[in-house]
């Protein structure tokens, strides 16, 4: 009886072992195959997913310094770039979501905060291989820009009263089929000769100008455009510590003309003002999870908001909101944030 159960102890642990064993096969099994479809295109079922979130908190105290300087300052910026994709044979739908906010406060300026950076950017997309053996699918793509919260051009005097933006005012929703060559989540060229653009707004921002604002006319809360849209995308990793990753949107409108007010041009537009969208994230790892980054954002569009400057901040006006001065055609936004990062 004692050798039964020694032999039967013995078949037990010679079991788990041997489940313990296939399980963690398994579990690799899946993770390689996770990795893999992430720089190809099997023709499998699986859902694949990945992301990296980032928050950095930047800190500065000065007391009788020479120098000179702000006398306390605090920094906080938050960057999310995740993807989830489902590919079941032929079929591919995969969405991107880029989110992007930051927030500085100073001493000089009542630690009032003030943004260095805001953006919300989700794309949908679903394509269809065009051959088995190939790259090439027939896709239909959805994207939405837009932001959190109010901005403001802080080299206003009485910025608080200027608002030049809020969320969904601007937003920007873009609807194309074409054609797109894909590799896994690391490369995505997509070209679309017929897309449209839905730009809304609220009257507050498009009331205060005759030529409105963001490219919508005046009084009004949307303008639709038709024409073509590129999208590229590039994830391509330098080495074991540093990531790179790239995109470019391209958009031009075949209806564009210029914008005119009894008979006079306010705004010059044609197919040919391309509006650029070129990003540009590089991170790098210095330990498990401290990591450093740097974000460049380029944007052209002549759709930019046009807003009066203030002409007053006191009486009647005095505790209204006033549209402030125009940003200018080109826009350049850069970040720099060390700090936390989580990988999943």
């Amino acid at each position: 009886m004692k050798k039964q159960l020694i032999s039967l102890g013995i078949l037990l642990i010679a079991s788990g072992s041997i489940l313990a064993t296939q399980a963690s096969a398994q579990i690799k099994k899946v993770d390689d195959i996770k990795k893999s479809l992430e720089t190809s295109n099997k023709d499998t079922i699986a859902w694949t997913y990945g992301g990296v979130l980032n928050a950095g908190i930047n800190e500065g105290f000065l007391h009788n310094w020479a120098a000179g300087g702000e006398l306390a300052s605090l920094t906080v910026n938050g960057i999310f770039h995740g993807h989830l994709d489902r590919l079941h044979h032929r079929n591919v739908w995969s969405n991107n979501l880029d989110l992007n906010y930051g927030l500085t406060y100073a001493y000089s300026t009542g630690f009032l905060p003030h943004k260095t950076d805001d953006r919300i950017d989700f794309t949908s997309k679903y394509g269809i291989r065009y051959d088995s053996t190939k790259n090439i699918f027939f896709t239909a793509l959805f994207n939405m820009k837009t932001q959190f919260s109010k901005g403001y051009n802080y080299s206003d005097t009485n910025w608080q009263h200027t608002s030049t933006s809020n969320i969904f005012s601007p937003a920007y929703y873009t609807t194309a089929i074409g054609m797109e060559y894909r590799r896994g989540s690391e490369v995505s060229i997509f070209l679309s000769p017929i897309a449209g653009r839905l730009i809304t707004a609220t009257k507050f921002y498009t009331s205060q100008s005759e030529k409105g604002a963001f490219g919508i006319p005046q009084n009004k809360t949307s303008f639709y455009q038709l024409g073509a849209y590129f999208s590229g995308r590039y994830l391509v990793n330098l080495s074991k510590k540093a990531t790179y990753k790239t995109r470019i949107d391209l958009y031009t409108d075949y209806l564009a003309k210029d914008t005119r007010v009894n008979d006079t041009v306010v705004k010059k537009d044609n197919p040919a003002n391309i509006s650029v969208l070129f990003d540009n994230f590089l991170s790098y790892k210095i330990s498990k999870y401290l990591n450093l980054t740097v974000g460049l954002t380029f944007v052209y569009d002549n759709n930019n908001p046009y807003i009066k400057t203030p002409t007053s901040t006191s009486g009647a006006n005095a505790n209204k909101e006033i549209p402030g001065n125009n940003i200018g055609w080109t826009q350049v936004n850069q970040v720099f944030t060390l700090g936390l990062e989580y990988k999943f």
